[in-house]
């Protein structure tokens, strides 16, 4: 009886140790594999990564991680024409099925998903935002973007006509989606301005607008977007989503 509560204790030891060691490890791990896809990258702040499942030394010595949770704040993303760029917020990516080289060099997941926001200020940017002349003696221009509930993001517009500034600011709900990598906003109608008549072409040449966002951190993509109180939420998805090398 005296040895096999001895054997027990023995084991609740080991055991302890091993949860130790293991945790040891993974931290040592989600500092390194930040560290290296913030090079990678080139970001400017450090990404946090997790490293989940237990226990972790298993996974290493089978040479793939089942799940790593990496999340970046403030990602300049591409803006499709070489030049700008898009700040995306707080951009977080669960990958699937990471296999990683001998010296840990390199790593690629098989899958991710993921969810990010890009600040209706930032798209702001796309808009056209001086003053364009959409009929003889009229100009308008966008001046804000914000959520206009069920998905749906509301577009500001402020019109001068012969002139004379409009007293209020139009608005006008639009749709927002998004293919091939590009975010699209398209108006749901046309707004007014003082009763002039203006060819749909014109006004939509104001109110309609798009923003392709390229170079999303390990090739992942774009895949769904919708209007929300903080700004434009986005999903995106990848497969063979390089982490690191």
């Amino acid at each position: 009886m005296r040895a096999l509560r001895i054997l027990l204790i023995v084991v609740v030891i080991l055991g302890g140790l091993f949860v130790i060691a293991d945790r040891v490890a993974v931290n040592f791990a989600e500092g390194e594999a930040a560290d290296r896809l913030k090079a990678t990258e080139n970001l400017s702040a450090t990404p946090d990564v997790s490293i989940k499942g237990f226990p972790f030394l298993t996974q290493v010595v089978g040479g793939s991680l089942d799940d790593i949770e990496v999340g970046i704040t403030n990602y300049e993303a591409a803006a499709g024409n070489g030049a700008e760029k898009i700040r995306i917020d707080d951009l977080r990516a669960d990958m699937r099925g990471v296999e990683f080289s001998g010296d840990y060099s390199s790593a690629t997941a098989t899958s991710a998903t993921g969810t990010a926001t890009i600040a209706y200020d930032e798209l702001l940017k796309t808009a056209k935002s001086e003053p364009t002349q959409v009929a003889p003696g009229v100009t308008a221009n966008v001046v804000g973007l914000s959520d206009g509930g069920n998905g749906k993001i509301k577009v500001t517009v402020e019109a001068t006509v012969l002139g004379n500034k409009l007293p209020e600011p139009v608005s006008v709900l639009s749709s927002v989606t998004v293919i091939d990598g590009t975010v699209r906003v398209k108006a749901d109608g046309l707004p007014k301005f003082g009763g002039v008549e203006i060819a749909e072409s014109r006004v939509r040449a104001i109110t309609d607008f798009q923003q392709k966002i390229d170079g999303l951190p390990g090739g992942i993509k774009l895949d769904k977007v919708q209007a929300a109180p903080g700004g434009v939420e986005i999903t995106v998805k990848g497969s063979n989503v390089r982490l690191a090398g």
